[in-house]
């Protein structure tokens, strides 16, 4: 189940279907509350969202990869129902935790208000992929600004509060991945989270920002593949 970024929608997944598919595997990715073409009047807890989805999918067991704030709604979909992950992917994420500590070293790596009046594409693209890619700059944004409705939420709503206690519980294999131009997880960030949780594995992509699913698609692709065929390695 593929889970997206807040600036996000499922048809920026398109790299990750065409190549999860064709490695044999079933994919899912659908529009949480608020994105794409899900309404978003009324948002409630994300997780349990894709909970009534799964059960309605008669889906038992699955895998979550998740990007950003996809990556927080799989993380607490994961630590609601750790019996139905086999694996969890959260790459570019935060992860909300609510540690003061932590709270506070986010809020320098990204000061308020000057951070948050930044372009889209300059807080979640890397230089490099700006520089190199003009066209797909335009193309995500063009996404971006389709996909979220007037209303919708910054960040999923919740079921758990997540602290690095709670990091400590999950019991999956687990792969954190970041780019290392990425504002809101440097490779630091990664690896901080990464000594919370006893069955993280972690790579970072070179020439990176904050969307590393489309901004380095075959790197990222090769990697979650690797993973979820039990090949990931620290990196």
């Amino acid at each position: 189940m593929l889970l997206h970024a807040g600036t996000g929608s499922s048809p920026g997944w398109r790299e990750q279907i065409r190549a999860f598919s064709a490695a044999g595997f079933r994919v899912l990715a659908y529009d949480r509350c608020g994105h794409g073409r899900s309404e978003g009047s009324g948002c409630g807890v994300a997780s349990q969202d894709l909970h009534a989805l799964v059960d309605l999918l008669s889906i038992r067991n699955l895998s979550l990869v998740g990007t950003a704030a996809g990556a927080i709604v799989a993380l607490d979909f994961s630590l609601t129902h750790p019996e139905r992950v086999t694996r969890l992917v959260l790459a570019n994420t935060h992860l909300s935790v609510q540690e003061e500590d932590y709270v506070a070293l986010q809020k320098r790596l990204r000061p308020a208000p000057h951070f948050d009046t930044l372009p889209p594409d300059l807080k979640e693209l890397g230089p490099s992929y700006r520089a190199a890619n003009p066209e797909g700059v335009k193309h995500w944004l063009a996404l971006e600004q389709a996909s979220r409705q007037k209303g919708a939420p910054t960040l999923p709503k919740t079921a758990n509060r997540i602290t690095f206690a709670a990091l400590g519980t999950l019991p999956m294999p687990t792969l954190l991945l970041t780019g290392d131009a990425d504002l809101y997880m440097p490779p630091s960030v990664l690896r901080l989270l990464a000594a919370r949780m006893p069955h993280a594995t972690t790579q970072v992509v070179p020439e990176c920002g904050h969307s590393a699913y489309w901004e380095q698609p075959a790197v990222f692709n090769t990697a979650v593949l690797d993973f979820l065929r039990n090949r990931g390695q620290n990196q």
